[in-house]
């Protein structure tokens, strides 16, 4: 697979392939269980929103913050813990709209 991918004829496309072959199967198997796939846009700022009060802190936009205090709620946030549970939210509001 590498070696195609390198290749002038299939470019990107190959190293896509596993990645496309994943979603495809995850799907299939969410909904044999009666659940749904849901997509998240990629430009969600799920680091950058607090999960508690939702406001927005542009200042999160560096990825060396790692830790950082909500100036609206006072709320200690982890970057990876807080954008997991905005990526949660989100993912339930799009299913139920």
């Amino acid at each position: 697979m590498q070696a195609m991918a390198q290749s002038l004829n299939f470019g990107k496309s190959v190293s896509d392939n596993g990645w496309g072959m994943f979603k495809a199967f995850l799907k299939y198997k969410l909904e044999d269980l009666g659940k749904k796939l849901v997509k998240i846009d990629k430009f969600f700022a799920s680091s950058q929103i607090g999960s508690v009060c939702g406001y927005q802190n542009s200042h999160t936009k560096d990825l060396s913050v790692r830790k950082w205090i909500c100036p609206c709620c006072q709320t200690h946030h982890d970057r990876d813990m807080n954008a997991a549970v905005n990526i949660r939210n989100e993912g339930m509001r799009i299913a139920l709209a």
